[in-house]
């Protein structure tokens, strides 16, 4: 499933560099609030999206993605600020920025196409 849907493979792929910040962030920053925030928001959005590839109707596939959206933009606003307070530098930090945009845009063309469908 995961070859035919580049929301999951991206999103997986996307939770893994989560974890490794997270990692970064507790083991090598000491930081312990930020890095709980991202994780849990950073992980749910390829969760929520599995999640969703598996809903019982339209109405559960919808709302697990629109709960993958708002998670996404709740990561893009962690990793902001990650930057901006200088535990990650700006290179690493628009890399995951760029990622999660990606996956926020897949995520909108997706709801988009699920509406269009219920119409």
């Amino acid at each position: 499933m995961y070859n035919e849907s580049p929301l999951l493979e991206k999103s997986l792929k996307f939770a893994a560099r989560i974890v490794k910040l997270y990692q970064y962030l507790v083991n090598e920053k000491k930081e312990s609030i930020i890095s709980k925030q991202i994780i849990r928001s950073g992980t749910s959005i390829g969760a929520n999206a599995n999640e969703a590839a598996y809903g019982v109707s339209q109405a559960d596939f919808t709302s697990k993605l629109q709960i993958s959206l708002k998670e996404t933009a709740e990561t893009e606003y962690w990793l902001r600020l990650l930057v901006m307070s200088g535990y990650i530098d700006e290179a690493q930090g628009n890399s995951m920025i760029s990622d999660c945009l990606e996956i926020k845009r897949i995520l909108i063309a997706s709801l988009k196409t699920a509406k269009d469908k219920k119409q």
